[in-house]
């Protein structure tokens, strides 16, 4: 028959050959229950950590794992493994899990992945150490232990696989964890290390296997995917070993350090979170305001609540993250919890997830950042509007500072893009109606420029919303800015009233004022195209001209109180349909 040799090396290591496998043609080799990378390892003394176990502190970002690892070559291992039902003996089990298990990896991967399915946390026992279970059979017998019963019997399986394993302990930020804490005493977790292709790697199968609720009453199981030979300075984020050795990390961090240290769960990882800024999990404010920001890969989308709300902060979503000022309206302590999804599980109806907890420390308040209850986060342009076909913003900051109260946005639109923004300001006297006539969108092309007349001062929210032009559905919500203005004296009338009839691609150059003042000679100008005549009635009615595209003339308004713009589309018929409608100061 055919003859194969595989050779088998270490990275970096002269090319000698490890194992030698000789395939007959036909022949079947049962999997060895000795670990090719332990050298024959029996269940003796584990070979502690050198300078090649030890990883950089503090995460280089580039992988959650401690050795590359592909998921997807697990698949039918992992399906196979959760199948194994035995629970006769350790060793039964072992063998049972090996039979499709050929390299010291598979082998570490099924004995994970069945402790997590099958094993579930023992909450009688948590609370009662007279009940507690912890022996290797014991665990697999009853099928739940407390977190050294998980780590014995993963410890036990792997001595059985021939794979170097240890028990390892120490403080964790889990259960019961608050910001903040210090750690004394004797150690509250235990987790495990693996030697794998030369090196010691960490995994924590407790973890790894699901979560209990608030109360601690009940477990349910949810695999965990974080916690399996995960990168150690992600593992030092929530897991300090007594032993400092075992962090595998250069430079070691202190207990203090990991006390002060922001904790960044498994989920702000597992979405593709790279970093927090402060990094520090008590902030402190500065003149009234906190900031955070969070960096990640593209295409996260972010929220954020502060005392269980989503008040007193403004959000900006960046191509790579977010930016968050926060600024509290009372002194003291106060919770901000941050949360994030990635924009693709939008369409599946996902929910947001925690991804870090902060306190932030008031001392005073800067009552002058209030925001109005209609702001939306996050605000201001950002991929995310990009997205739905908002190109090239004019204002790209997400508040907007107007002295005269007037202030003008264009942007770039998508293919077949219709707008539609509205204007809103906390105890305004004005209607929904009214202040939408305080904007004045104009569409040149594929351009679309939005002036806004403030009516007054005070901090207001532009909303912008869009559909498809050939979708006749309604239009869906897609960003909002801030306009803030303080002077006092502004009081902009609103624009004049458009009618159906008015096209969007239409544009009044002047009068932009919705009120004309009485007995004054008004010059109008208008930008209209396919009108074979304009006319102004007032109490006469006035003739435009036809000047270049723009259709242009005066209008008197004495002894009127309203003035409206007529067109006539077609030289030959004579119905003249209303386009504008202005209003006339009353003397």
């Amino acid at each position: 028959g055919t003859q194969v040799t595989v050779e088998i090396h270490p990275e970096d290591t002269p090319h000698k050959p490890i194992r030698i496998l000789s395939l007959e043609k036909g022949s079947q080799t049962s999997p060895s229950l000795r670990g090719h990378d332990n050298k024959g390892y029996q269940g003796t003394e584990a070979t502690p950590p050198g300078a090649k176990d030890l990883h950089a502190y503090p995460w280089d970002k580039s992988s959650l794992k401690s050795m590359p690892v592909d998921l997807q070559q697990f698949k039918n291992l992992d399906a196979y493994a959760l199948k194994v039902n035995i629970k006769s003996s350790v060793e039964e089990l072992v063998k049972a899990l090996l039979k499709q298990a050929r390299t010291d990896l598979e082998k570490v991967r099924a004995i994970w992945m069945w402790i997590c399915h099958h094993i579930e946390y023992d909450i009688v026992g948590y609370h009662n150490k007279s009940q507690r279970l912890t022996k290797a059979e014991e665990v697999l017998q009853t099928g739940k232990s407390v977190c050294e019963g998980y780590a014995k019997l993963f410890e036990q399986m792997c001595s059985i696989a021939g794979i170097q394993c240890k028990k390892l302990s120490g403080h964790s930020k889990g259960y019961g964890y608050k910001i903040g804490q210090t750690f004394t005493g004797k150690s509250d977790h235990t987790w495990n290390a693996v030697y794998l292709e030369g090196r010691w790697h960490l995994l924590d199968s407790t973890w790894g296997s699901g979560s209990v609720d608030d109360s601690f009453t009940k477990f349910t199981y949810r695999y965990n995917e974080f916690y399996f030979l995960t990168h150690p300075a992600l593992f030092i984020k929530d897991h300090f070993p007594d032993n400092s050795n075992w962090q595998l990390l250069k430079p070691t961090l202190t207990l203090k350090e990991f006390e002060n240290n922001m904790r960044q769960n498994s989920t702000f990882y597992t979405l593709g979170l790279l970093a927090a800024h402060p990094d520090t999990p008590i902030i402190h404010t500065v003149n009234g305001k906190a900031s955070v920001s969070v960096d990640c890969r593209p295409g996260m989308l972010f929220t954020f609540k502060l005392n269980g709300a989503k008040k007193h902060g403004l959000m900006a979503l960046k191509k790579h993250g977010m930016e968050l000022d926060i600024y509290p309206q009372t002194t003291g302590s106060h919770t901000l919890d941050i949360f994030a999804k990635p924009s693709k599980a939008e369409a599946l109806g996902d929910t947001y997830e925690c991804v870090l907890e902060y306190i932030v420390e008031c001392k005073s308040v800067d009552k002058a950042m209030r925001f109005p209850k209609d702001l939306n986060q996050p605000v201001g342009p950002s991929w995310y509007s990009e997205r739905q076909g908002f190109l090239r913003p004019s204002q790209c900051k997400p508040t907007i500072h107007t002295n005269d109260g007037r202030c003008s946005l264009t942007f770039t639109l998508g293919k077949d893009i219709s707008v539609l923004s509205s204007l809103h300001c906390d105890g305004s006297s004005l209607t929904e109606d009214t202040e939408r006539h305080h904007i004045m969108q104009i569409r040149r092309r594929n351009q679309i420029e939005l002036k806004v007349h403030l009516p007054h001062a005070g901090d207001f929210v532009l909303r912008i919303y869009s559909k498809k032009r050939s979708d006749p559905g309604n239009y869906d919500y897609v960003f909002n800015y801030l306009i803030k203005c303080q002077n006092a004296e502004v009081k902009w009338p609103a624009f004049p009233l458009r009618y159906s009839n008015w096209m969007e691609d239409y544009e009044i150059l002047e009068p932009l004022s919705g009120l004309l003042p009485a007995n004054r000679n008004v010059q109008f100008k208008l930008k209209m195209h396919g009108i074979a005549k304009v006319l102004v009635q007032a109490e006469n009615t006035y003739t435009l001209t036809n000047n270049r595209g723009c259709w242009e003339g005066t209008c008197n308004t004495s002894g009127c109180r309203e003035v409206f713009v007529m067109v006539h589309e077609n030289a030959n018929h004579s119905y003249y349909s209303h386009v504008l409608k202005y209003e006339v100061e009353t003397q």
